[in-house]
């Protein structure tokens, strides 16, 4: 027998989804499991839900999650993540940009929801030059320590236009553009993602072919706030800056991109996370693993395991366990001439780590 590629790290299996694909998890301080469903042309019947008693429920409920035109403020439309921060509520990012359409006007928006009583409790919506024509807006972090509620960050991950880091301030909800279309938060013009032994590109069913391009994807916040990671979907590259110098407004863009620091490979990701000591987590699509970066930049692989098929969005619950949805992104159909190669179920794993999340508060 000859021998074969080495695996490694014990992975849990937590959940299977037979339905939709998920691309978010999030598990609370009292570990509540929640999980969205973006509209990429699954048939998606709640956007948000919670997983009760081994069950799907929409969340906070199925009224929300229908698409009210007269109200598309208060109505989830296509969420693409979800975040609990520690504290009682639930953030839900809503792109309002199903398949990857122009975001629907007025439906882009950061919804707070109370754990305690399953309700919005606030809503922030986007200007329009916040929120461009070309935005999909992707990951969320927090930090409560700073201004009087506290700042979100928030991902563009766009295809067709520039990536960016949005700053919002929770108080009163003004929002902008930080790092806007800067070499850290675009895709990396020469990065040609292989994944399962394949070239990934987009292949469209009238035979075209062209790259694979998605700008500033994953997001992690230091434990104290005074530090952002963030990285490129179709990129190797991890980049950080100071959250303060991103809320200085003053500070240009062009002189803003002096202030990132580059951390080296860590291999291609989707979605990243820090734990409570300010190890970086991330995944690595081309190679089923999941990395540790220590804050020294130490970089080691936790896990490398061949169920780990595009791991997307990591959570890490008060059982000390990283959690991360699988869901197999690099086999949708427009990938391969119209042919969906996804093979149900989807999953959400787990292995344990020893950590705490990065504090919020």
């Amino acid at each position: 027998m000859l021998p074969i590629e080495k695996y490694f790290g014990k992975i849990e299996l937590v959940y299977t989804f037979h339905g939709p694909m998920p691309t978010g998890v999030s598990v609370s301080e009292n570990g509540r499991i929640f999980i969205c469903f973006p509209k990429w042309g699954d048939d998606v019947k709640f956007t948000v839900a919670e997983i009760v008693e081994g069950q799907l429920q929409p969340y906070p409920n199925l009224e929300t999650n229908l698409i009210t035109p007269l109200n598309i403020t208060k109505s989830f439309i296509s969420v693409q993540s979800v975040i609990a921060d520690g504290r009682g509520t639930l953030w839900v990012l809503d792109t309002a940009a199903p398949n990857f359409s122009e975001p629907i006007k007025g439906g882009a928006k950061l919804v707070a929801v109370d754990l305690k009583t399953n309700t919005i409790r606030k809503v922030y919506s986007f200007d329009e030059d916040v929120v461009l024509p070309t935005t999909y807006l992707n990951d969320v972090r927090f930090d409560f320590r700073v201004g009087t509620s506290g700042y979100a960050y928030i991902t563009d991950s766009s295809s067709k236009g520039p990536g960016a880091i949005i700053v919002v301030n929770l108080e009163n909800g003004n929002a902008f553009r930080r790092l806007n279309g800067a070499n850290s938060t675009s895709p990396d013009p020469y990065f040609l993602p292989k994944v399962e032994g394949e070239i990934l590109m987009n292949r469209n069913t009238d035979g075209l072919t062209s790259p694979f391009r998605t700008a500033s994807d994953g997001l992690a916040i230091s434990p104290d706030g005074k530090m952002l990671f963030f990285c490129p979907l179709t990129s190797r590259h991890l980049y950080s800056i100071s959250a303060e110098a991103l809320r200085d407004r003053t500070i240009p863009d062009i002189k803003l991109s002096y202030d990132v620091k580059y951390w080296g490979e860590k291999g291609a990701s989707d979605g990243m996370i820090t734990d409570a000591k300010g190890n970086v987590y991330a995944g690595d699509y081309e190679n089923d693993s999941i990395r540790k970066i220590w804050p020294n930049g130490i970089m080691e692989t936790i896990a490398h395991d061949p169920r780990i098929l595009w791991p997307d969005t990591f959570s890490i619950g008060p059982d000390h366990h990283l959690y991360v949805i699988v869901n197999q992104l690099h086999r949708q159909a427009r990938f391969h001439y119209g042919k969906d190669l996804r093979q149900k179920p989807y999953s959400l794993l787990r292995i344990k780590i020893d950590e705490l999340p990065a504090p919020t508060f």
